[in-house]
């Protein structure tokens, strides 16, 4: 059985952090705190505003790129 870990937060550029999804609990690398020169993968997903306001009222920290791609593609889908 494999088991994969988030990368150490000492290996991702600056501004980034390794974490666990809360809708999956798999792990990532969240770069929401990086600058412009090594932008997050979210700022490619586009969200409405009401969507954003859902996931962030039901999750309490960022989403892995699958989560958030798979609910920014199927908003009738439960968050």
């Amino acid at each position: 059985m494999t088991t994969t870990t988030a990368p150490s937060d000492d290996a991702l550029p600056a501004g980034w952090r390794a974490t666990t999804c809360p809708r999956c609990g798999g792990p990532f690398a969240c770069g929401v705190g990086a600058d412009r020169s090594t932008p997050c993968f979210c700022v490619a997903i586009a969200l409405s505003p009401q969507r954003l306001a859902e996931l962030r009222a039901r999750y309490p920290d960022c989403l892995c790129a699958g989560c958030l791609a798979a609910l920014a593609n199927a908003p009738e889908q439960d968050a």
